[in-house]
């Protein structure tokens, strides 16, 4: 492994370490908002008739504020994931990146499955929030398909 190829790959390292810090505390912060405009809610499905309009409101804005962040960042990981396999780095550093990715994602889809399990009873089919879900886990996949490589899969 040359030296500039190394360097390259401790700055790239470093920069996604810190940007998935950031990422991190805004889905914590999400998650945070969600929880609040659910704390109402004894059991999930819930009747959101029983809530107040307020309250309502506040779910209302709260859920698509989680679910924007979901399609945000579904949208970027996958963009990172191409960067990744693309870049001349070594196989192990590669496996390095998507390990830290992968890391991030696991944590964040455990925030974003809230879209699916803190809802009222009567909840309208989201079609975009469903291929959003379906890209972020062929995404994750495709992280740990990376992460495993081919000898994995057979062994």
């Amino acid at each position: 492994m040359t030296e500039p190829n190394t360097a390259a790959f401790e700055k790239a390292r470093t920069g996604l370490w810190t940007s998935l810090q950031k990422h991190l505390t805004a889905v914590y912060e999400a998650e945070k908002t969600f929880l609040a405009s659910t704390s109402f809610v004894e059991a999930f499905p819930f009747a959101l008739h029983t809530a107040t309009q307020e309250q309502q409101d506040d779910y209302g804005k709260a859920r698509a504020a989680l679910r924007d962040l979901h399609t945000d960042e579904t949208a970027q990981l996958d963009t990172l994931v191409k960067a990744i396999r693309t870049k001349g780095y070594s196989e192990d550093q590669k496996k390095q990146l998507y390990l830290l990715l992968l890391g991030y994602m696991d944590i964040a889809a455990s925030v974003f499955e809230m879209l699916n399990t803190h809802v009222p009873t009567k909840l309208p089919e989201d079609e975009e929030l469903e291929a959003v879900a379906a890209r972020f886990e062929r995404v994750k996949k495709f992280a740990r398909l990376n992460v495993k490589g081919i000898t994995g899969l057979l062994g």
